[in-house]
């Protein structure tokens, strides 16, 4: 599987071990009050609103939480601005790293990621030191049980994926983030589950890293994940998957 779905899927699974619902949802809050704030309120004609609400009610986000972060979004309630920010940097071994946070104070954010950055062996770069060895790209997993390969390369093709692909338990779709929800929504249709479904920053080339590298790499990224500021973490570590799930346990 390639590097970037294995942290996904261990990311997903530590956040179901660890019930971190809070932490999630005051994420979710900020994506879904900024996305309005940019794009306006209304879910049919703003596509990043639309993804994050239904992230938030995919994860039992009620209602109400929904309805006054839009409305903080479009100035309805008083709430904090918040800013659209990207960090770079470089983890053990020469990992790149990209992490995109939303923050009301820019110069505490950047204090704080910098300090774990360092603490875990690795150094936050200039703006656009790694960016150029990233992609956004819609990324979508199936458990092998939920469908065969042919059936899940017939809908997602026909519905505008650029690729499926076997990644050993399960299928890896990759699309066009114009393409992510036209391919999502003709899963479910389908009744096709996905295990995981974001866009993400995808790496043009891993870079392997075990042992020492990898544990400090772990700790970096699970680290950057959980600071409240950081919305997403995206790396181009490849670490072997029974050295993930050791490290995560």
């Amino acid at each position: 599987m390639s590097g970037h779905s294995k942290w996904s899927s261990i990311k997903h699974k530590k956040a179901a071990k660890d019930s971190k619902r809070g932490k999630l949802f005051t994420k979710l809050i900020k994506e879904i009050t900024v996305a309005a704030r940019m794009g306006g309120g209304d879910i049919n004609a703003n596509p990043r609103l639309r993804t994050a609400v239904l992230t938030a009610r995919e994860n039992s986000m009620p209602n109400e939480n929904i309805d006054r972060a839009v409305k903080r979004g479009t100035g309805e309630l008083e709430g904090v601005t918040y800013e659209d920010v990207q960090y770079e940097g470089y983890g053990p071994g020469g990992v790149a790293i990209m992490a995109s946070a939303l923050t009301d104070n820019r110069n505490r954010t950047v204090a704080e990621l910098r300090k774990v950055f360092e603490k875990c062996g690795g150094n936050m770069g200039s703006a656009g030191c790694v960016a150029w060895m990233f992609h956004k790209r819609g990324v979508l997993s199936i458990e092998k049980s939920v469908a065969d390969e042919e059936r899940v390369m017939e809908v997602a093709l026909d519905a505008g994926a650029d690729d499926v692909t076997d990644t050993g338990d399960g299928y890896e779709i990759v699309t066009a983030p114009e393409h992510f929800e036209a391919v999502k929504n003709a899963l479910q249709t389908a009744g096709i589950a996905t295990a995981t479904a974001e866009v993400i920053m995808v790496p043009e080339n891993m870079v392997a890293v075990s042992g020492k590298e990898a544990e400090q790499t772990m700790r970096l990224l699970e680290e950057l994940d959980d600071h409240d500021d950081v919305q997403s973490v995206a790396s181009n570590a490849d670490i072997p998957q029974e050295e993930m799930e050791r490290l995560s346990a």
